[in-house]
């Protein structure tokens, strides 16, 4: 018979993977207890043996045992999570592409808004110490007409059924209307104490303006002009400057500086039907058609508010530059543009994640802000260097 000084099969551990129990070549069956077979007598004396191991021994060498084999498998199932989440994190960042601006266009002194006019290709710059407007051609980026309008142009909106533009005069307390096929000043109307803001509302025909000094919007009908009226006046919150028209809603998003607030006016019978509190001295005011959202500059918070208009609750709050002021939605992108007046720059946010993916230097003091869908473009008007920057989204 073979002799061995190996009394008891174990538990092997290669590489962390338990083996099964074997006999020691030699030995016969039934000639000594194992923990693999069980055996009912004595077992005969063997030269050399070790003492045979406790049963509580045996247990606690099978415990090692699995707990490696756990081990193994919790760790490669955590590094195998790891990449599974890094992916999945990777996969929702939106892609970066080139933000830049493409050229600089030198326009009238402190321009302050602008609006895109889809129908000829142009962007209006309303220029508020020389009380004029200064019209872009987009294919060149030059400025092709100079129009002389009220006293101190602030805010600026194109009503593509007309072909007409609509400028805020906040020193005339008036309205000037331009026709965009000869540039020239058709009507003039009357509205509230400082005009600032303007927005065009293409389901009625009306074009709201936000009166700074009157806490109220006046509505102008497109069919009144000749009439030189104002058919309703909307009372919202305190200072009111930024005015958006949700197409999605039909409703009108004001902006009152003074109150924190913004103001939801229904255009089926121009009355607010919901205050949104955002953050301090909220200026301007863009519609996300994409995402059914609308961006809130906070210029006293340098941030963002973005508000659901299915429920009129703010989302999200995102951080941008110092002192935001204009904001435009690039719907080619699903992007939104915000002109931060302190930093010189404009922040780009992406309305997937409400993050901001890139930040552009511009001018000296930005204030308004147009996309031109027609070029893939964005215009900020630099009130503080007398000049245009127009950025490319591609």
């Amino acid at each position: 018979m073979v002799r061995t000084t190996r009394t008891l099969a174990h538990c092997d551990v290669i590489s962390g993977y338990a083996q099964p129990c074997r006999m020691p070549r030699g030995i016969l069956k039934g000639q000594f207890p194992n923990k693999c077979n069980q055996f009912r007598g004595h077992a005969p004396a063997i030269p050399d043996r070790q003492p045979v191991p406790s049963q509580a021994l045996i247990m606690q060498t099978r415990v090692i045992c699995v707990r490696k084999v756990v081990f193994l498998i919790d760790r490669n199932l955590r590094a195998v999570l790891g990449i599974v989440l890094f992916l999945i994190a990777f996969s929702i960042v939106p892609s970066v592409h080139a933000i830049s601006v493409v050229a600089t266009v030198t326009v009238g002194t402190s321009p302050q808004s602008l609006a895109y006019d889809s129908g000829k290709g142009e962007v209006f710059v309303a220029n508020y110490v020389s009380n004029s407007v200064s019209v872009i051609d987009h294919t060149t980026n030059m400025v092709v007409a100079t129009v002389n309008v009220g006293s101190g142009p602030q805010g600026v909106a194109y009503d593509s059924s007309k072909g007409m533009v609509f400028v805020a005069n906040s020193l005339s307390n008036t309205v000037s209307v331009i026709h965009d096929t000869t540039n020239t000043v058709v009507a003039t109307v009357n509205v509230g104490n400082l005009p600032d803001g303007v927005a065009y509302d293409s389901s009625k025909s009306e074009v709201f303006v936000a009166n700074y000094l009157s806490d109220s919007v006046s509505v102008i009908s497109i069919s009144s002009l000749t009439k030189d009226k104002v058919v309703a006046t909307v009372r919202v919150g305190i200072s009111p400057i930024g005015v958006v028209y949700d197409s999605g809603k039909g409703e009108v998003f004001v902006a009152n500086l003074g109150s924190g607030t913004v103001s939801v006016i229904r255009d089926t019978n121009n009355v607010v039907v919901a205050t949104v509190n955002v953050g301090t001295s909220p200026i301007g005011v863009a519609y996300d058609h994409g995402k059914a959202e609308v961006f809130v500059a906070n210029n006293g918070a340098n941030s963002v508010s973005v508000i659901r208009d299915t429920n009129n609750v703010v989302v999200a709050t995102v951080k941008v530059g110092s002192s935001p002021q204009g904001v435009a939605y690039d719907f080619g992108k699903g992007e939104v543009f915000v002109a931060s007046y302190g930093s010189n720059s404009v922040s780009v946010i992406h309305d997937t994640n409400n993050r901001v993916v890139a930040t552009v230097n511009v001018g000296t003091s930005p204030q308004g802000v147009a996309y031109d869908h027609g070029k893939g473009e964005v215009f900020v008007a630099n009130s503080g260097s007398d000049t245009v920057s127009v950025i490319s989204d591609s």
